[in-house]
């Protein structure tokens, strides 16, 4: 059976998911995960697709960006992997795959949904208990985003430069988005719309969607909801 069609659409932003083949671990150590970032900083400037947000986990990434051109996340996902596996291979003595086939995306409505899913994209280490609170995880964004940090990865959002004129009050908004926990069924329309590949929110601009993709977007049956993500 073919694979549907990525819902991609320039200048909009996309939450992607790329797993560890059979959740096996994607990074053994920090400088692993110091090479990927690197690695991925790279690519999305080849690539012309800014980061948003992200979060390395053990056997899984999250990334929020903007496809600048239609093929621009694929362009930048097929370089990471390569040159990361390449690495990944050498350095441990291993070969074959690491990744579990196609990275995951779901197409962002983002006056509705952007900061919702840098949440959820950067509270996943607390989800997952490995964390109380997000600052204290040293692999996602957060620190920049919600501090300052220094972060040469992240290009920051409309959406979130909407915070506040000034760098301190966006940093003071964003981190009051944190306060309460995300809601359950805003964790299962996020997870639901990234496994499915359908895009989240546009409730009210379907039409106007589908014509700018030029095709009707049908909910598939593939992917499933995996709540570990």
């Amino acid at each position: 059976m073919p694979r549907p069609p990525r819902t991609v659409l320039p200048g909009h932003t996309l939450h992607l998911i790329q797993r560890g083949n059979n959740r096996s671990s994607c990074f053994v150590d920090d400088q692993d995960r110091a090479c990927y970032l690197a690695t991925l900083h790279h690519s999305s400037e080849r690539a012309r697709c800014p980061i948003h947000a992200y979060v390395l986990m053990t056997n899984h990434v999250h990334l929020l960006v903007t496809a600048n051109e239609a093929r621009a996340p694929a362009r930048m996902m097929q370089a990471l992997g390569r040159n990361y596996v390449r690495y990944f291979n050498e350095r441990h003595g291993r070969t074959g795959t690491l990744w579990e086939g196609r990275y995951r995306s779901a197409l962002i409505d983002s006056e509705r949904y952007f900061l919702q899913c840098s949440r959820y994209v950067e509270t996943n280490p607390v989800r997952a208990g490995l964390v109380r609170r997000p600052g204290e995880y040293a692999w996602s964004s957060f620190r920049s985003n919600a501090a300052g940090r220094p972060d040469e990865l992240l290009r920051r959002h409309p959406a979130y430069l909407a915070l506040g004129r000034r760098e301190s009050t966006r940093h003071e908004a964003y981190r009051a988005l944190f306060e309460t926990p995300l809601d359950s069924p805003l964790l299962d329309a996020i997870r639901c719309a990234t496994n499915k590949g359908m895009p989240l929110g546009f409730d009210d601009r379907r039409l106007d969607l589908e014509r700018a993709l030029g095709r009707p977007l049908s909910r598939g049956k593939h992917g499933g909801d995996r709540r570990g993500a």
